[in-house]
């Protein structure tokens, strides 16, 4: 990843909406809430002038906007990172990339962005958001691209994710399975398929189904957890779609006035 890579990242508190029930956890503590459901989204890619909020005229991002408008924005130390790998390994570690192991040099980076070739991946030292949220009685999800290491002792599942749905890297490629193979996709622990095979990326036209796959998995995440009254939730929702190479679902393709 040659050129700098800037993330964004949202964070919603959940409340039940009607027909939905609140969720269940264990009992709080005597005069504490329940934990409120969590909606983590962070978003490749993402310059600065690509939110309306921030002076974008083609107003493309309406309800980013209003989410910003009826909460609070933090322009400054929104990542620690402009590469995609250090940037998550501090958002969920809370530690800086020269401390947990996810750093860049002028010249050289260790695991800055774990291609196939780097095996190294986060700590087992490192003690994850989503580690502290199931101590506290949540279920935790990940959908999208994970890139804290792609062996499985890396994975999201060993550290503190009790469910997964995407792909351990970017979605470079595509590439001749005789000499490297194409990047893997994820169901919980079983590989459901690879990038530009089972689930198609078209360079020459920008599209793939990709995004809507993800939304419908966090849909139906909420909805799980919603109907079966079980414990709080902590969704991690970390989708490359704008990580290039971009890509759109067919029914957005060609719809932006500065993009695919």
């Amino acid at each position: 990843m040659a050129a700098a890579v800037s993330a964004a990242l949202l964070c919603l508190s959940l409340t039940p909406t009607s027909g939905l029930p609140p969720a269940r956890g264990p009992p709080p503590a005597p005069g504490l809430p329940p934990g409120p459901n969590l909606l983590l989204l962070l978003m490749d890619d993402m310059g600065w002038g690509d939110l309306g909020v921030l002076g974008q005229p083609a107003e493309e991002t309406p309800n980013l906007d209003r989410m910003a408008a009826e909460g609070m924005l933090f322009p400054n130390f929104y990542t620690a990172s402009p590469l995609c790998s250090p940037a998550r390994a501090s958002l969920l570690t809370g530690r800086l990339p020269i401390r947990n192991g996810f750093y860049t040099t002028n010249a050289h980076a260790r695991n800055a962005y774990t291609p196939q070739e780097i095996v190294g991946g986060i700590s087992d030292a490192e003690l994850l958001l989503p580690e502290l949220l199931k101590k506290a009685g949540y279920t935790n999800k990940i959908i999208g691209k994970w890139h804290l290491g792609h062996r499985e002792h890396f994975h999201p599942l060993r550290h503190g994710f009790d469910q997964w749905f995407g792909a351990p890297n970017c979605h470079f490629g595509p590439y001749n399975n005789m000499v490297k193979p194409n990047i893997p996709v994820y169901n919980n622990s079983e590989m459901v398929g690879r990038y530009y095979e089972e689930f198609d990326i078209n360079l020459k036209t920008g599209e793939s189904n990709l995004t809507q796959i993800y939304l419908q998995e966090a849909l139906q995440f909420i909805r799980d957890q919603a109907l079966k009254k079980l414990e709080p939730f902590f969704l991690y929702w970390a989708i490359d779609a704008t990580h290039a190479p971009v890509y759109a679902s067919k029914s957005f393709l060609k719809t932006s006035q500065r993009g695919l």
